[in-house]
C-alpha cells in the first residue's frame, strides 16, 4: 500500500461506545495519525469506545473526542465509518449519523465505511445508483436500497453521482482499504 502525507487532512469517525470491531477503528486511527491527518473520534456523549475483537471479544478501549449528537460535518475531508455488527446496527438508528452522511454525501466529500458500517449508507438513504461491497450479510440490503451493484472485493471506490464511497469488505481488507482512504484525502 502507498502511503501519503496526509498533513493538514481531516478525518471524522463515527462509532458507538460499544460493539466497534477493534481494527476497523483502531488500525485507521493509528494509520491516519502516523501520515500527519487529524482524526476526531465521535460517539455518543463522547463515550470512550469499547471495542470487541470479532464481536465477541473485549477489545481496546479508544477515548472519544466529541459527542456524536454535538459534531458538525463542516471542517472534516472525510467520514469514517468502522464496523462490528453491534456497533453498525445501533450506530443506524442515531439520527446524528443519518445527519452527517446525509451532508457528507451532498458535500461531495468522501465517505469510507468497512464491514458493517455501509447499514449507515443504506440508512441514510445514499447508496441509490452506487456500486458497493460489505460484509457479505449486507448484500441484500445494499441490493434492497438501490445499489447498482454490489461486489466481493477488498475495496469498492465508487465515484457515480458526485460523491465518493469507498467500502470494503473486513479487517482482513484494511490495506486496500486504507490506500483507498488516504488517495481520496490527497485527490
Amino acid at each position: 500500500m502507498a502511503t501519503h502525507d496526509l498533513t493538514g487532512r481531516t478525518v471524522l469517525a463515527i462509532v458507538t461506545s460499544y460493539g466497534v470491531e477493534q481494527d476497523e477503528l483502531v488500525v485507521p486511527l493509528e494509520h491516519l495519525r502516523e501520515h500527519g491527518a487529524v482524526v476526531t473520534v465521535a460517539s455518543p456523549g463522547a463515550q470512550d469506545v469499547a471495542t470487541l475483537v470479532g464481536d465477541k471479544d473485549p477489545g481496546q478501549t479508544v477515548p472519544a473526542d466529541v459527542s456524536l449528537d454535538d459534531v458538525e460535518a463542516e471542517g472534516f475531508d472525510l467520514l469514517l465509518i468502522p464496523g462490528g455488527t453491534l456497533n453498525a446496527d445501533t450506530l443506524r438508528l442515531e439520527e446524528a449519523t443519518t445527519r452527517l452522511v446525509r451532508t457528507f454525501a451532498g458535500s461531495g466529500r468522501p465517505i469510507a465505511a468497512i464491514c458493517h458500517g455501509p447499514w449507515a449508507l443504506v440508512e441514510a438513504g445514499v447508496v441509490e445508483g452506487k456500486t458497493l461491497t460489505s460484509y457479505p450479510s449486507l448484500r441484500t440490503d445494499i441490493l434492497n436500497a438501490g445499489a447498482a451493484e454490489w461486489r466481493d472485493e477488498s475495496v469498492v471506490v465508487c465515484t457515480a453521482q458526485d460523491r465518493t464511497l469507498i467500502t470494503s469488505r473486513t479487517p482482513k481488507d484494511l490495506d486496500d482499504f486504507l490506500g483507498a482512504v488516504d488517495d481520496a484525502l490527497v485527490s
